[in-house]
Order: C-alpha cells, then structure tokens, then sequence
C-alpha cells in the first residue's frame, strides 16, 4: 500500500503533476490541481471581451469599404475565361459554358434538319408539278384527238371555196364564211390548251413526227424533205398527238 511521506498509508495512488509556473515543481495533488484548472478558468473568463465590449469604429469600417473588389477572371487571347481558383462561381461558370455548348449544337442540328425538310418538299413540290403538267397534258391531248377530225372536215369545206363557179349564190358563200370563221376559232381555242401544228412542209423529215404516206422523185427538193402536208399534225408540248401525214421527195 503506498505511503506519504510521513509514513502514514494512502488509500489511492498520488498523481504527481508538474506546473510550469512553479519554482519547485512539487507534486500536486488531484484535488489542489482541480481547484487551480478551475480558477484559471474563471480567471480566463474575467479577461475575455463580452459581444457587449466588440465595438468597431468608424474609420475601421471606412477602410473595409475601400478594400478593392474582387475583379473578374481576365480572358485569354482565344476569348474564353482564364482559370482561376475552385468556387461556386467557378463551377456555375464551367457549367453555363457547358450548357452553351450543348445549346449550340441542338440549334446546328435544327438547322441541318430544317435545310433537309426544305430541299425534300421542294422536290416533292416539282414533283407534283411535273405530275401536273403531265396529267393536264394527256386530258388535253385526248380531248384534241376527238376533236382534230372535226378540224380535218371543216379545212376540207373550205378548201372547196377555190372550186366554186361565180354563179354560185351568195347564201353559199356566207355559209363557207361562218365555217372559215369556226375553223379559226377552234384552232384558237386548241392553241390555247398548248396544241400546236407541227411543221412540216420544207422541213427535213422527222420519223418521229412525220408520218410519209407518198413519196416523189425530184430534184427540186433535197432527199427526205416534206415537199407537202396532207394532213396536218399536232402535238402538246413533248408529246405529239397526231403526226402529219406529208409527201416526202426522194432521189431521181
């Protein structure tokens, strides 16, 4: 059993604690330490400023406002942002650029999209017109195929005009006029669907829009030239309705 040291018994174990400020460094009891911690404490406190006694005076608070504000990041020669140190700032700033980026791209795509969408309705659009122009063209060249032996006859009527006797009446002359004056205006009205004669007197002959029904050795005439129309042919735009049937010269 431990011992002081005058000899009597302890019931505890001694802790020897050592003080800095002490010229001895005597051994200090558990108690006597306790006691000296705690009136260090409240000395500490006596010394410590209340929030009571925290003032700042006027010229301290003028100096805070004249410290520099901080200055935005510079850019570089390529116009983006100079790195700078982590933050808030910084991360909300790499990600508005980020947003920018993807932003920029959905519009490059929209734009692409767009130029495709508009070159396939124009092609679309001279498609339908093409389909047009072909659908209006075959109406008009079955209804002109009806209406051309009608044409034939009434030329043929007029063509007799030059056959006629001066004792002809004059009631038959006014007839062959108003048949003359019919025939113009059935052509007039067959040239303005598009229906046009196809030339053929003097012209080289054209399988392809000729048909020859006579034939005649000349030297009037160059080989495989139209020396006449016999019936006239007629065609709307590429797409012939009816050939001229013609009399072709041919080499003595």
């Amino acid at each position: 059993m431990p011992v002081d040291n005058k000899g009597n018994k302890l019931d505890h174990i001694p802790i020897e604690f050592f003080d800095s400020d002490s010229e001895n460094n005597s051994p200090v009891e558990p108690d006597e330490q306790t006691d000296k911690v705690g009136a260090e404490d409240q000395e500490l406190t006596k010394t410590m400023p209340s929030e009571n006694d925290v003032t700042v005076s006027e010229q301290e608070v003028t100096e805070l406002d004249d410290l520099p504000a901080p200055t935005s990041p510079a850019k570089g020669a390529t116009g983006d942002l100079a790195p700078i140190g982590g933050g808030p700032e910084v991360a909300e700033l790499v990600a508005s650029r980020a947003e920018l980026k993807r932003l920029e791209g959905e519009v490059k795509e929209l734009m692409d999209s767009l130029a495709r969408r508009q070159a396939d309705f124009e092609n679309y659009r001279k498609r339908m017109e093409s389909k047009r122009a072909e659908t209006h063209n075959r109406v008009v060249a079955d209804i002109a195929a009806k209406l051309l032996p009608v044409l034939d006859n009434l030329k043929r009527a007029l063509e007799t005009e030059a056959s006629i006797e001066a004792s002809e009446s004059d009631e038959f002359r006014h007839f062959l006029s108003g048949v003359d004056l019919i025939h113009k205006q059935l052509n007039g009205v067959l040239d303005a669907l598009g229906v046009k004669p196809v030339l053929a007197e003097g012209e080289k002959f054209d399988p392809h829009l000729h048909e020859a029904v006579v034939t005649e050795p000349t030297d009037e005439f160059e080989p495989d030239t139209v020396m006449q129309e016999i019936v006239r042919g007629f065609r709307i735009g590429d797409k012939l309705i009816r050939p001229a049937l013609v009399k072709v010269s041919v080499k003595k």
